[in-house]
C-alpha cells in the first residue's frame, strides 16, 4: 500500500507538470501568432523567438488582463480536484498524524533528482502562462516561480499521514530548490539558459520486482529508477554573439543515473548480488526550442517536448566501470 501510494504521489506531480505544459504550450502559441505590430504598410518581417519562451510581455496598454481570472480559477480547481481525487479515492487505508521519515539516503537520490525537475517545469510553465495573462515579467517570475513547489509540496502532507511512511523534508527540499532554480535564472537572465531534462530506458530490474519496479512500461517510467536519467543542458547559443557559428539547436549536456536497484536497502540488494552505483555522463542535447517554424501545433509539441532529453552518442563514468562510450543513449 505505501509504495503504491507513493507511486500515484509521482504520478499526480507529472499529470499536473503535463497539465501545466501543455497549457503553457497552447497560451505561447497564441502569443507567437500574433501579428507584429508596424506603423509601416508593408508586411512585417517575420521573426522567431529565442529559446526561452514566451515572448516578454507586451506594454501595459496591450495585456490581456481578462485573461488572468481564467487562467487563475482554471488551475485552482484542476488541482483542487486532482488533490481531492488522490487523497479520497486513492488513500483509503488507515491515517496517523502527520509524521516525518528521512529517505534522504534511498534509491541514491534519483526521486530527489526527479522532484528538482517537476517543480522547475511546473514553474516555467506558470512563468510562461501568466506572462501570456499580460502579468510583467519580474511579477510573472516571483509568483509563477514558486508555482512547482506549491503544487508538489502538498501531496508531502498526504505522504505524511501514511503509517508506514511519512513526509520528506528532502523532498520538500528539492521542490524548492527546482522553483528556485527557475526564478533565479529569469532574474538573472530573463530566459532559461540551464535546463534539467529526464530521458528512459528499460532495464531488467523491472523483471526482478514488477510490484515495485513497474509491470508495464507507463508503470516503469515512474518505478524503475535504474531506467532514469536525469540532464542538465545548457543553451551554450544564449552566450555567444549573434555572428557566431556554433549551431543554435546545439547544447552539451551532463546526466545522472543510477543502477542495479532493486531494492531501497542495501542488504536487500546485497542478497541478490546488488551493489547500488551512480552514473555519471556527458552528452550532446538539442534544442527545440531553437527550432524556428510558423506552425503553431509544432510549437506546442516542441515546448512540451523540452523537458525529455533525445537520444544522442554518451560518454558514461562509473565507479564500477570506468568510461563507457555509448554511440546512442536514451
Amino acid at each position: 500500500m505505501t509504495f503504491s501510494f507513493r507511486l500515484l504521489s509521482t504520478a499526480a506531480q507529472r499529470a499536473l507538470l503535463g497539465l501545466g505544459l501543455v497549457l503553457s504550450a497552447e497560451n505561447i502559441a497564441r502569443a507567437q501568432s500574433t501579428p507584429p505590430t508596424t506603423t509601416d504598410t508593408t508586411q512585417a518581417a517575420v521573426s522567431f523567438p529565442p529559446a526561452s519562451l514566451p515572448l516578454t510581455a507586451p506594454p501595459d496598454s496591450a495585456r490581456p488582463t481578462h485573461r488572468l481570472p481564467v487562467l487563475a480559477g482554471g488551475l485552482a480547481v484542476t488541482y483542487t480536484g486532482l488533490l481531492y481525487l488522490l487523497d479520497q479515492g486513492w488513500y483509503t487505508g488507515e491515517r496517523s498524524k502527520l509524521h516525518w521519515f528521512n529517505d534522504a539516503r534511498e534509491w541514491k537520490q534519483m526521486d530527489k533528482v526527479g522532484h528538482f525537475w517537476g517543480a522547475f517545469h511546473e514553474s516555467r510553465g506558470a512563468v510562461d502562462m501568466l506572462r501570456w495573462a499580460g502579468i510583467p515579467d519580474r511579477s510573472a517570475t516571483w509568483y509563477g516561480g514558486f508555482v512547482g513547489v506549491l503544487l508538489q509540496s502538498p501531496i508531502e502532507l498526504l505522504d505524511g499521514r501514511d503509517p508506514a511512511y511519512g513526509a520528506s523534508a528532502t523532498d520538500l527540499a528539492a521542490n524548492f530548490l527546482g522553483s528556485a532554480a527557475l526564478i533565479g535564472q529569469q532574474l538573472v537572465w530573463n530566459e532559461v539558459r540551464l535546463t534539467p531534462k529526464y530521458s528512459f530506458h528499460t532495464t531488467s530490474y523491472a523483471r526482478q520486482r514488477p510490484n515495485v519496479l513497474g509491470k508495464s512500461l507507463a508503470e516503469q517510467h515512474l518505478k524503475d529508477y535504474n531506467g532514469q536519467t536525469y540532464w542538465l543542458c545548457a543553451d551554450v547559443a544564449a552566450w555567444l554573439k549573434p555572428e557566431s557559428k556554433w549551431p543554435r539547436w546545439l547544447q552539451p549536456a551532463v546526466g545522472y543515473g543510477a543502477q542495479e536497484m532493486v531494492f531501497n536497502d542495501p542488504t536487500a540488494n546485497a542478497a541478490l548480488g546488488l551493489r547500488p552505483y551512480r552514473q555519471y555522463y556527458l552528452s550532446l542535447d538539442v534544442n527545440l526550442m531553437r527550432i524556428p517554424t510558423r506552425s503553431k501545433l509544432l510549437r506546442r509539441v516542441l515546448y512540451v517536448a523540452s523537458i525529455f532529453h533525445l537520444p544522442a552518442p554518451a560518454l558514461e563514468y562509473s565507479s564500477r566501470r570506468g568510461f563507457v562510450l555509448h554511440g546512442f543513449y536514451y
